[in-house]
């Protein structure tokens, strides 16, 4: 009896056979690879490159073009002499990052599709594993092993307590379902089409913020003024602490933890460190504010304004209030981030204070207004554009999970 479990919910309509099971090792043989730490690379020179299990986790995309992925050399003092040949990777390699800290990370992997020639290791915690069956398309490993029901395979063979780690022994055993290689080339291309439009909408949402940041210096050294609506300039700047335009406040007291969030209750919840938007509840005392404020925790500044009445879970969380009559909070937020954006060691806390004595230059109320607009019109760009992204890697996984068994 035929079985239609090895069919994809969503298939391209000239495929109509099953698809065949098999094993990792059907495929692909692993090699060796080294295991540098981080202080023997660097991104300025050498003649071979390394690929470090970290980026896998945090940079580079599922397929691995090495002219649009920025990857460090190995430090010329390396001994790296003993590294035959054919440990170094090629097109169509798989690497593995073989450890994580959590396991949405464990297993990550990206296929090699473009080396430019360079000289390329694989490094600490990763598996580069090389086809042994050449009819396999291109591309289309790399995307099914993102595919949930793989991922979940991995998951599971992961062992380990604070940092979970892979065997080679266990991913050549996991099961795979594919199809024959003209179905895995469509399939592959598809994905690949998508995958291509999201850089182009991150590489379009990294300009405007490179633009964004470049304009931001240009105003505040002045170098850009903007003037009145006829047309004359506004008065010279003047230097005042952050206090001196600013209220602030900071709540003295946790809320019970044992509070239930739920999206049907009327009462938004702020706390330190979850996007400081936790969920809703039915409690109605003890609203916060309903003035645009800036909100930051002990160790960051926020990264959002709040323009709704709120409760706040946390006294580890600060309120910058903003008076209109004395500044605008769109230009105070974009002061602060450029002159005083807390950095550096996580650990040390941030007190209202020191938050109070920062001097910022600040023009007249209605060039603030002036630039707030036009910061506004830039930030909702780039939001657009990330909210274009949002839907194209949401579409994606869809696709991911529709389009294999």
């Amino acid at each position: 009896m035929e079985n239609n479990n090895l069919k994809p919910v969503i298939r391209f309509p000239e495929f109509t056979e099953n698809w065949q099971e098999t094993k990792f090792k059907n495929h692909f043989e692993f090699k060796n690879t080294n295991s540098l730490s981080r202080d023997k690379l660097n991104y300025e020179s050498g003649s071979v490159k390394n690929i470090h299990y970290g980026d896998i986790h945090t940079k580079f995309n599922t397929h691995f073009d090495i002219e649009k992925e920025e990857l460090p050399f190995i430090n010329e003092d390396v001994d790296i002499s003993r590294i035959d040949d054919e440990n170094y990777v090629l097109e169509g390699d798989l690497v593995m990052a073989d450890a994580s800290e959590d396991y949405a990370d464990i297993g990550k992997s990206i296929e090699v599709t473009n080396t430019n020639n360079e000289k390329i290791l694989a490094g600490l915690h990763t598996f580069l594993a090389r086809k042994t069956d050449e009819t396999l398309a291109s591309g289309f490993f790399g995307h099914l092993l993102t595919n949930y029901n793989v991922r979940l395979q991995l998951m599971r063979i992961a062992q380990g307590t604070k940092v979970l780690g892979l065997s080679k022994g266990r991913v050549e055993k996991i099961t795979l379902a594919i199809p024959e290689p003209t179905e895995q080339k469509k399939i592959a291309d598809f994905l690949t089409s998508i995958e291509n439009r999201i850089s182009s909408l991150k590489e379009k949402k990294d300009t405007l913020l490179d633009f964004k940041k470049g304009v931001l210096q240009k105003i505040f050294n002045q170098e850009i003024r903007f003037k009145d609506d006829n047309g004359n300039d506004f008065p010279d700047w003047e230097e005042k602490e952050l206090g001196e335009v600013l209220e602030y406040e900071q709540p003295t007291k946790y809320i019970v933890e044992s509070i239930e969030y739920d999206n049907s209750f009327k009462t938004p919840v702020l706390t330190a460190g979850k996007s400081f938007l936790l969920g809703y509840t039915d409690e109605t005392k003890n609203i916060f504010t309903d003035v645009p404020v800036i909100i930051f925790d002990d160790f960051t500044m926020a990264s959002q304004f709040v323009t709704f009445p709120f409760k706040v879970k946390s006294s580890a969380m600060k309120i910058l209030k903003n008076d209109i009559t004395k500044a605008d909070i769109v230009f105070i937020y974009a002061a602060m981030e450029m002159i005083y954006y807390p950095k550096g060691d996580e650990h040390k806390r941030f007190w209202i204070s020191e938050y109070s004595k920062i001097k910022i230059p600040l023009p007249s109320l209605s060039e603030q207004t002036k630039i707030a607009k036009y910061l506004n019109a830039l930030n909702t760009k780039i939001e657009g554009v990330q909210q274009k992204i949002d839907t194209s890697v949401d579409f994606k996984k869809g696709l991911l999970q529709k389009m294999f068994v």
